[in-house]
């Protein structure tokens, strides 16, 4: 594997590679000089064409801490405001010798596009694209789930996996593609899955998805959970209107107080609850539970740095390069020509 793309291409064993690297990765963070050498004399660019915090910083801390030289560019305030093109971009890029692109983009399918291009001659991870796909954050999403689900079973998260975990994942379905990542990632490490949203939020052909679907949040709660994810909802997308108003939405379909309570009701006492962020407060995640000892919020931040500091080892180093380079979902068209 060259490149990393989605997670719906991605084998449990690559999946597990990762995880277990990442693993490794999380004691630099705790040592005095969080630094290694690994990646001394590469140089990893962040191509952001999407506004972003946490990825790209989250990128940018795990680039340095494996001594790699760190180029941030951003759409804004740079050539690609005046019309250039992806291609013309990753020329440059390959001009100056990136060995690695991490891409955030509008436009589903440019991570795919610019792999496959023949452009540029580097490693390309996908930061999130479009509606499409995010897989770092279902890799970290999988690590934070995956060290409370060895926990809880008192054996080591190292070579793990996630089966028989059961995971909630709702909201903002339509929109996400943290939840189209976490669906795909979560299915191949055996975890069994259910979204929760109103009917239109949910994208169409979800009934072929790997992972149920329901309605009702409350139901799904009474089933039993061992995690629960909420998505954002990301009004930016929206060009209508999907619930009827913010209240509404809250009361049905948010994490509030009440449910936070429902899981010691329902002596659900290891459930975890989660948030791929950045949370709109009082919509989607109530306060008391975004801070609650069950959030593992922060966890997902801090161990995204270790996850991506192991997807950039592994690609550059060449441990996951024995395979070729995943082709783009069948479903998904390649962008031809994006500005």
């Amino acid at each position: 594997m060259r490149h990393l793309l989605d997670t719906e291409s991605l084998s449990r064993d690559h999946a597990i590679a990762i995880l277990d690297t990442a693993q490794e990765m999380s004691a630099v963070g705790e040592r005095e000089v969080k630094k290694l050498p690994a990646l001394r004399g590469r140089t990893v660019v962040n191509l952001f064409f999407e506004d972003s915090t946490r990825t790209r910083i989250s990128f940018e801390a795990a680039a340095k801490r494996l001594s790699a030289d760190v180029i941030n560019f951003s759409a804004k305030g740079s050539s690609v405001s005046k019309g250039e093109s992806l291609k013309d971009t990753a020329q440059t890029l390959e001009a100056m010798s990136a060995d690695a692109v991490v891409i955030r983009h509008w436009a589903s399918g440019a991570p795919a596009r610019l792999a496959n291009s023949g452009w540029i001659d580097a490693a390309v991870i996908n930061a999130g694209d479009g509606t499409h796909a995010h897989p770092t954050q279902a890799l970290l999403d999988a690590f934070t789930m995956r060290a409370h689900w060895a926990g809880l079973a008192g054996t080591p998260s190292v070579g793990g996996d996630l089966a028989g975990m059961r995971v909630i994942i709702a909201g903002d379905v339509l929109h996400s593609r943290v939840a189209r990542s976490n669906v795909w990632l979560l299915r191949t490490l055996g975890a069994r899955v259910t979204l929760v949203a109103p009917p239109t939020l949910l994208p169409v052909g979800v009934e072929h998805w790997p992972c149920e679907v329901s309605y009702d949040l409350d139901a799904a709660l009474e089933k039993g959970v061992d995690a629960v994810m909420m998505l954002r909802v990301q009004a930016e997308r929206m060009n209508a209107s999907f619930f009827p108003s913010t209240r509404e939405y809250a009361r049905r379909w948010g994490f509030d107080d009440a449910r936070l309570a429902r899981l010691d009701a329902l002596a659900l006492k290891d459930t975890i609850v989660m948030h791929p962020g950045p949370m709109n407060r009082g919509l989607e995640i109530s306060s008391a539970a975004a801070d609650s000892p069950r959030s593992t919020v922060l966890d997902q931040v801090r161990n995204g740095v270790s996850v991506r500091m192991a997807a950039l080892y592994l690609l550059l180093s060449g441990d996951l390069k024995s395979t070729p380079a995943p082709a783009p979902s069948a479903a998904l068209p390649l962008v031809k020509d994006l500005p």
